[in-house]
């Protein structure tokens, strides 16, 4: 295999994705900002501030898009602009939103719009809405009509809610990784259902505003494996780990049924939430090894923090680098009957010692997907420029490109030059293998 080309459908999405709040800056109106001003909150003391300052110049970076040569970018709507008060709707914000997805078309990049991105207005973490579907349905679809009714000329490609999942373990039950900070199993239960909920209904009011809209959700999967291979609890913890992250949330959007965990009896039934889904969006980032701990009472496992000097591990331990998971993930989505988006994927790296190799890796798994007649129709960098990573602040790295903080200066890291040169390509290449990953191409494609 010395020489070799891996080609990529010609309509593929090549792009990259945001969060509204992690980019834009001065989003002062929402739970996210609040909790960064509560002491040790976040990693280091830091704060969003101007971000990456695209309320005010998001186009100079759409500018560096097309010199990647990308074709399509995920990003978000930021609740908080939109409707500051209750019931008060701002034209100027939604103004700015139009400006933007236009300037990303005008440039031959197609918008992805996520309308939640785990931040909330004030005012509705205040009411604390997503514990109370009587609340938070109405609400979310009255901000979904809103949303559509205002860009939907320019986007028909929307992502409701990105990681239900994450936001409800993170929120409510790991008890300080993420507003509003609370460690109740039985809650984080109910906001992950109303969640859902929202979903269908936005998936619903989608359709009925625009007749072309492809609508779906970015949901963040984990690769649970036994620390212990063959030892009964480590695999019981596993697949339990997994039926609960991972599978519960398409049961019930694509068959209509909840999934008992640890429990006998038959799926529950969610007959409204079925079939409300044109696509899935996969989130990857790593596979986590698991072991039974019967001193951990409240989830009576424990996660591998310790790994084998060999095995790849991203900056500060973010994770282990395992792109296996996308052929993985891909085959189990595959099910579903669904185009599938792999709407993040990435890592935390500093000094881009290790992305090149990651992006040929994780881009070989997912040709390998296609290969295998997964349809899988575009790959979604997590994320274009380096920007404020929730809890963990700006010590993580997650750019394509270099963004000094305090001058707004970039800089395209190789990994950069690496993706736009597979995107003009369509395909990875014996040639870009080795100019950019030679230790790859030397330990796996001689």
């Amino acid at each position: 295999m010395s020489e070799f080309t891996l080609h990529f459908p010609p309509n593929f999405k090549w792009g990259t994705a945001t969060a509204a709040h992690q980019v834009e800056g001065n989003n002062t109106n929402n739970q996210w900002w609040q909790w960064e001003q509560t002491h040790k909150r976040i990693m280091n003391g830091d704060r969003s501030g101007i971000a990456c300052d695209w309320w005010n110049n998001a186009e100079a970076d759409f500018d560096r898009m097309v010199a990647l040569g990308l074709n399509a970018h995920r990003l978000s709507v930021e609740w908080s602009r939109i409707e500051p008060r209750e019931g008060r709707f701002d034209s100027a914000a939604l103004d700015r939103y139009r400006a933007m997805l236009l300037a990303l078309r005008q440039r031959g990049i197609e918008p992805m719009v996520t309308l939640h991105h785990f931040t909330n207005p004030c005012w509705l973490e205040e009411r604390r809405a997503w514990e109370d579907a009587d609340v938070i349905v109405p609400l979310f679809r009255r901000f979904t009509e809103k949303v559509v009714h205002a860009l939907g000329d320019l986007c028909d490609l929307w992502c409701t809610i990105n990681e239900p999942n994450v936001y409800a373990t993170m929120g409510y039950l790991s008890g300080g990784r993420m507003p509003p900070g609370l460690q109740d199993a039985r809650l984080a239960a109910q906001v992950l259902r109303n969640m859902l909920i929202a979903h269908a209904v936005a998936y619903e009011t989608l359709h009925e505003k625009q007749t072309l809209a492809r609508v779906g959700l970015a949901h963040h999967m984990r690769y649970f494996q036994p620390l212990r291979p063959g030892h009964l609890l480590d695999g019981i913890i596993a697949r339990a780990l997994n039926s609960m992250f991972n599978q519960s949330i398409l049961e019930a959007l694509a068959k209509g049924r909840w999934q008992r965990i640890l429990a006998r009896g038959a799926p529950v039934s969610a007959r409204k939430l079925r079939g409300t889904l044109d696509w899935i969006g996969l989130n990857y980032y790593t596979r986590h090894r698991v072991a039974f701990d019967p001193t951990k009472r409240e989830t009576f496992y424990s996660e591998l923090l310790l790994y084998p000097q060999d095995v790849a591990m991203t900056d500060f331990n973010f994770g282990e680098i395992y792109p296996e998971g996308i052929l993985i993930f891909a085959r189990q989505l595959s099910r579903y009957k669904l185009p599938i988006y792999i709407t993040e994927n990435g890592l935390p790296d500093h000094d881009d010692d290790l992305r090149p190799a990651f992006l040929v890796q994780h881009l070989h798994t997912t040709w390998q997907a296609i290969q295998m007649c997964y349809d899988v129709r575009g790959y979604y960098h997590w994320s274009f420029v380096d920007n404020f990573e929730w809890g963990e602040g700006w010590r993580m790295k997650f750019g394509l490109v270099a963004m000094d903080t305090h001058t707004q200066a970039r800089q395209f890291r190789r990994s950069a030059l690496l993706y736009r040169d597979i995107i003009q390509a369509g395909a990875i290449t014996s040639a870009i293998v080795r100019e950019y990953t030679p230790q790859l191409f030397q330990t796996l494609y001689r």
